[in-house]
């Protein structure tokens, strides 16, 4: 700052002396006159300011920044006690205050800010990690999918730690998943037969265990296949760290600055560390989830009911609803078994174990399981459910079941039956003309006595009659008009009478429609269903408002 015009040619102050207020003050002063003169200067700033002395211009001797504090309170730009200006000077920082004299002089004093300075940033750039690792935490946590967390933890390692991010997954065989991103570019998943070898310290970070330090890897070291498509300029600097899981890593993760950029510092490579853990965890966590329902979806294929349709000419059809919308697999079962050829039986069950959700499933799945060992004796149904009932009574479950066993053989374009019921309620026939019948069969529970006692029926279906199997979760349907009143047989008979003629999915769907709308909103138990149908043969055509085949056989309508 150069003197005014009216200013004297040389500052004033070699007549002047620090006064006692600030003379001995432990802080830095300085004394200047208004046209920029030091006037005096304290021991304390003789020490901070070497080259300043009594009677130098002030702009000429100290930093820009306190000089220009001091030119604005002189034009009148602001005031003495609120000109508080703050800058460096050597490797510190300082806070200048002002304060005008008597003479008008401005007594600059300098207190030394930088330890409040560093500690203020310090706790920003903690909060400010604390806030990358919650983040973190949030957007990880709400996918339980592996490949999404994957491109996560890739895409907000290259955001917020480096300038791109490299997450390498355990091996899958010989390949290893990698998912790389560079700031501000795509995320890329690929699949490669690496070497982990190449890249220092990565075989012990896949292994779980910590790396050589940052500062010993040598970026021209890295392979390309470590560097993401896209990164520009050389590699600068590299962090390689695990990703520790829950008993066994899930992987590592590599992180890269380019030549332009400051070196990783030892507490960026301490962040990346937290960062990783919160990753892993993650990541651990969603492949734990994977498999589980890898396994899950692999048992709930064996629990679920099969999908049924026509076989050696007769028509099934199935449906199943458990007690809870939440729940896919209960106690009721069904399960068709076809014979070898046209002239072996198709053995047909239909079960309802005691109690609901996955306990009564796993039941059920044993007796499915054993039925199925079981089918060579099919021929004989007493047999079958006595053992059936001996293989209960040795298990570890305290629930029983109630069966329906029925053998299905077409002959000469009829059905025939050998229905038994091991204390299930009988199926219900539909005939042609409307009618209904229950077949003839009793018999006590499976897995409750020594012994199961059963009587077997005989029935046959003409082309275009069902035999309708059911649980009795249909007819204990619970709702109606007022919400308390049983679906129950009757109403059944009744549903299945203006089913006369249909197929076999239409029989049950019909039938499940109904009870599901009996039922409202209300409780219910596991409700399944199955229907037999021998095929009416030829083209249903319309006659007369009636729905016809090529037989003589009338199938009726709905009912009014």
């Amino acid at each position: 700052m150069a003197p005014s015009s009216s200013s004297p040619a040389s500052p004033r102050g070699a007549a002047v002396s620090v006064g006692a207020a600030w003379g001995n003050a432990p802080y830095p002063v300085l004394v200047v006159d208004r046209d920029g003169g030091v006037v005096d200067v304290n021991d304390a700033g003789r020490s901070l300011l070497p080259h300043v002395s009594s009677g130098d211009w002030l702009h000429e001797t100290v930093p820009a920044w306190l000089a220009e504090a001091h030119r604005r309170i002189t034009d009148g730009m602001t005031r003495p006690n609120t000109g508080r200006r703050s800058g460096p000077i050597g490797d510190r920082t300082f806070d200048a205050h002002p304060t005008a004299t008597e003479e008008g002089d401005i007594v600059w004093w300098l207190i030394d800010d930088t330890d409040r300075r560093l500690a203020e940033q310090a706790l920003l750039t903690e909060q400010e990690r604390t806030g990358v690792l919650a983040e973190v935490s949030s957007a990880l946590l709400s996918s339980l999918n592996v490949s999404r967390c994957m491109e996560v933890t890739a895409r907000m390692a290259a955001d917020h730690l480096a300038d791109a991010a490299v997450v390498i997954a355990p091996p899958r065989g010989r390949r290893y998943p990698l998912t790389q991103v560079h700031s501000g570019g795509p995320v890329t998943q690929v699949s490669l037969a690496i070497d982990p070898s190449e890249v220092p310290g990565l075989a012990e970070a896949l292994k779980g265990f910590p790396p050589v330090p940052t500062r010993w890897i040598n970026p021209d070291d890295i392979p390309e296949w470590a560097v993401p498509p896209g990164f520009v300029g050389p590699v600068g600097s590299v962090i390689i760290t695990p990703l520790p899981g829950h008993g066994v890593p899930a992987g590592a993760l590599i992180l890269l600055r380019s030549s332009t950029e400051r070196a990783f510092t030892e507490g960026e490579e301490v962040f990346a560390r937290l960062f990783a853990a919160r990753a892993g965890a993650a990541l651990s966590a969603a492949r734990m989830y994977a498999e589980q329902a890898t396994i899950t979806s692999t048992l709930m294929r064996e629990l679920l009911p099969p999908t049924l349709t026509r076989v050696q000419g007769v028509e099934y059809a199935g449906s199943y609803r458990a007690s809870r919308d939440t729940e896919r697999v209960g106690g009721d079962f069904y399960d068709v078994h076809p014979g070898s050829d046209s002239s072996q039986e198709t053995l047909v069950v239909l079960g309802d174990v005691a109690g609901k959700g996955l306990d009564a499933a796993v039941l059920t799945g044993k007796i499915r399981n054993t039925l199925h060992a079981l089918l060579p004796l099919a021929g004989d149904h007493q047999r079958v459910l006595n053992l059936l009932n001996s293989a209960l009574l040795t298990s570890h479950h305290t629930r029983f079941a109630t069966l329906v066993l029925a053998s299905v053989r077409r002959r000469a374009g009829r059905v025939s039956l050998r229905v038994t019921c091991a204390g299930h309620p009988p199926p219900l026939i539909v005939r042609r003309d409307g009618t209904v019948e229950a077949a003839q069969s009793r018999g006590t529970l499976v897995g409750a006595m020594p012994t199961v006692t059963a009587s077997t029926a005989d029935a046959v279906l003409a082309p275009g009659e069902t035999c309708f199997l059911y649980t009795d979760g249909i007819t204990e349907a619970r709702g109606g008009p007022l919400g308390d009143e049983l679906f129950g047989e009757r109403r059944l008979r009744q549903v299945l009478s203006e089913c006369a003629g249909l197929p076999a999915e239409a029989v049950v769907e019909r039938v499940q429609m109904l009870a599901v709308q009996w039922l409202g909103g209300g409780r219910h138990d596991d409700m399944a269903t199955l229907a037999v149908s021998a095929p009416k043969s030829g083209a249903l055509q319309m006659v007369n408002g009636r729905v016809r085949g090529n037989e003589s056989t009338t199938w009726r309508g709905r009912k009014g």
